[in-house]
């Protein structure tokens, strides 16, 4: 069996440098605010084009690596597929809507006085309007930015593919009736441009490209050739995009963040218990349960725990103002969700030895080839 490299500064302290990206970023929102405002007005149906260019960065390299041949066999053993859509759909939301009803509205109720007035002129409690955006969170699941956390984890990349582009689908028809339902059947204003758009250039676009230069630079250049030196090239820049993409998303919203520090720790702890229930749940629970492989367990883990950020920030903007309580918890969502799902790549990576192997005969490229950053 190869040796296992060792890996190189850069990203064995990833965590650190998604700490100073987060820093840079709040900073660059604090003395250059105009720069991120210019920025941010780039966008189309909510979704910010400088965003979606990092996105693309991010997600192409991996999309290179996966080996679609295996895609097609994820459809002979859909048990993780079903797993994840339970998950996503029919726990998560009310776990969240729960805890934030529990939290917000009782226990950290008498630290959130206050009252705020949404577009249609309705008065509501400042608990009722985090708590809102918490739940857009929780009916919004993580389409994307999964697929790094599973490649950090050295997880089933193929399968995490399968699980985004089917989450993604499904969520074009249940986050609409979810959310009014959680909502407590507030007049949604769903932007369904948001979710179309979101899904093709974040999920579509990197996909279609890596299908492709994977295919043809085998077809021409061969399999060692790709794996050895076209790979080695690429796989740094996902890492490089995700901490560009960091720094953008925090100098959009630097400014909520540092206006209401204490408001963002009641909500910072919704949503991490929330996080720790259903990964416990999902991939502990569900996991061993079902006796899954560590590379299928640990996607169905982190997927079920991660969020989709646009499209719960895009409602919350569209349903209660920019200025809202909703749509500040919606950035408190990527506020700790970077972090926390590193963390959980690491709990992941700790504890593979506690599940089943199927790395020796997956056949994936993927498994091969040097990760980021490996000298």
């Amino acid at each position: 069996m190869e040796k296992e490299k060792s890996l190189n500064l850069f990203e064995k302290y990833l965590t650190v440098w998604v700490l100073l990206c987060i820093g840079a970023g709040i900073l660059l929102a604090t003395v250059a605010p105009n720069l991120a405002t210019t920025l941010d007005a780039m966008s189309v149906y909510h979704v910010s084009i400088p965003i979606a260019i990092c996105m693309f960065f991010m997600l192409y390299p991996i999309m290179v690596k996966i080996d679609f041949d295996q895609v097609v066999k994820i459809g002979k053993r859909p048990k993780p597929v079903i797993l994840s859509l339970v998950i996503n759909w029919l726990i998560k939301p009310f776990t969240k809507y729960a805890l934030a009803l529990l939290l917000l509205g009782v226990v950290f109720r008498p630290m959130l006085a206050g009252t705020e007035i949404l577009p249609s002129g309705e008065v509501v409690e400042n608990w009722q309007a985090y708590a809102s955006g918490a739940i857009l969170l929780g009916v919004a699941p993580c389409t994307a930015m999964v697929l790094i956390w599973s490649y950090l984890a050295k997880a089933n990349n193929e399968l995490t593919l399968v699980m985004s582009a089917i989450n993604s689908l499904t969520m074009l028809v249940l986050f609409a009736p979810l959310a009014g339902l959680l909502l407590g059947g507030v007049g949604m204003i769903i932007p369904w441009q948001t979710i179309l758009l979101s899904v093709l250039i974040y999920v579509a676009l990197p996909l279609v490209a890596g299908y492709f230069t994977r295919k043809l630079l085998i077809k021409h250049k061969g399999l060692e050739w790709f794996s050895t030196r076209f790979l080695r090239v690429l796989t740094p820049i996902s890492i490089s995009a995700l901490l560009i993409t960091l720094v953008l998303l925090f100098s959009f919203n630097g400014d909520m963040i540092i206006s209401e520090p204490l408001t963002i720790l009641w909500i910072s702890i919704v949503l991490i218990i929330q996080i720790i229930i259903i990964f416990a749940l999902s991939y502990f629970g569900f996991g061993r349960w079902f006796k899954l492989p560590y590379e299928d367990a640990a996607p169905l883990g982190l997927i079920g725990t991660s969020n989709h950020f646009e499209v719960a920030f895009a409602t919350s903007v569209m349903l209660f103002g920019l200025g809202s309580g909703a749509a500040l918890a919606a950035v408190v969502g990527v506020l700790i969700e970077v972090p926390v799902m590193l963390l959980l790549v690491e709990v992941c990576k700790r504890t593979r030895h506690m599940f089943p192997s199927q790395a020796k005969d997956a056949g994936r490229v993927s498994t091969a080839v040097p990760a980021a950053g490996v000298e």
